[in-house]
């Protein structure tokens, strides 16, 4: 009987390559082509898994096998244009199901009736409320959580620390000297604050850099951050702030240069997300790096291996971010 190394020879791909492929991991990313190819010589070279199935087989019946997943997002599809983070997580989920053949609905703000709808599993994007979750279990028991964690709940979900990039942002202040940091966040939710917001003003204090009067909250738009900016310079101010994302920094920025000062060399500033605008902003935001298209292709990755697995314990993925220094900062 063939052996996955003479598979692997003959495919012109790793060992691990194949091992994935016959074992029809979902989270591995290779081409289609690759992967018929790696099933057409192991059909050939007749080689069986432990279970005895013909892999030769395997690959038809999943192309055959329509899957239909739900993903529901807890805020206004307008909110995509006014932040690319959320536009990202949209398009990792799409172009995921695109690649599996899945067919996809999506629902905004709870504008879907999901009552009698039949799906084989269920994205949510952010918080949900107890009632939702109530009526989501009703219609599927494979569950995840994107850009939010339910710990209370036994659904995987794929997040962000959101807590080390607040501690990272402040860290790298300390280190250039900067004694006092400023916070403009937004909140989604009026009854849960945002993780940022907290620990930056938990850490912060304990480092003795960060009051209670540096901190300003609205919602995740531009003009929130221009009027929460003007608002503070209106104030005895502190020389760096930290954005809570990159949509808020591009109005913080407009009211930085309307009031005549320098950034970074009177006002230094670090943002979160990366938006593609960043970079090209005057001056270019210095910015954490998040994978948000990532977050969304993983989490369609993880219904896939729930709904195979049928596993019962969830699975909590940490998706990496990268502080990316720009102008916004000094060098």
């Amino acid at each position: 009987m063939a052996t996955l190394k003479e598979i692997a020879n003959e495919a012109e791909v790793s060992l691990a390559t194949v091992s994935r492929v016959l074992n029809e991991d979902p989270t591995l990313s290779v081409k289609e082509e690759t992967k018929r190819r790696i099933f057409e010589i192991a059909e050939k070279l007749e080689y069986k898994t432990s279970s005895t199935r013909k892999l030769a087989s395997a690959l038809p019946k999943l192309a055959k096998e329509q899957l239909h997943f739900l993903a529901l997002y807890n805020y206004k599809q307008e909110t995509e244009v006014n932040d690319p983070y959320y536009l990202a997580i949209r398009h990792g989920i799409e172009t995921q199901c695109d690649k599996f053949d899945i067919t996809l609905t999506n629902s905004y703000e709870s504008s879907l009736d999901i009552k009698n709808l039949r799906v084989d599993g269920i994205l949510l994007v952010g918080r949900q409320t107890k009632e939702q979750l109530r009526a989501i279990q009703k219609i599927s028991k494979n569950i995840v959580y994107i850009d939010y964690t339910d710990h209370e709940q036994n659904f995987d979900s794929v997040d962000i620390d959101l807590a080390r990039i607040s501690k990272e942002v402040i860290n790298y202040f300390m280190n250039q000297g900067y004694q006092r940091i400023g916070f403009i966040g937004g909140q989604d939710d009026e009854n849960c604050s945002d993780i940022r917001e907290e620990v930056f003003a938990e850490y912060g204090q304990l480092k003795g850099v960060v009051s209670e009067s540096d901190l300003y909250r609205g919602d995740f738009s531009s003009s929130s951050g221009y009027k929460l900016a003007k608002e503070m310079l209106e104030t005895n101010y502190p020389n760096a702030w930290f954005i809570a994302s990159d949509s808020i920094a591009i109005g913080v920025l407009r009211a930085i240069h309307e009031k005549g000062l320098r950034i970074p060399e009177d006002i230094a500033l670090i943002s979160v997300n990366d938006i593609p605008t960043a970079k090209f902003t005057f001056p270019s935001l210095s910015t954490v790096r998040i994978h948000s298209e990532l977050m969304g292709s993983q989490g369609i990755n993880l219904l896939l291996e729930r709904r195979r697995d049928e596993r019962a314990i969830p699975v909590r993925v940490y998706i990496p971010s990268k502080l990316r220094l720009r102008d916004t900062t000094k060098k």
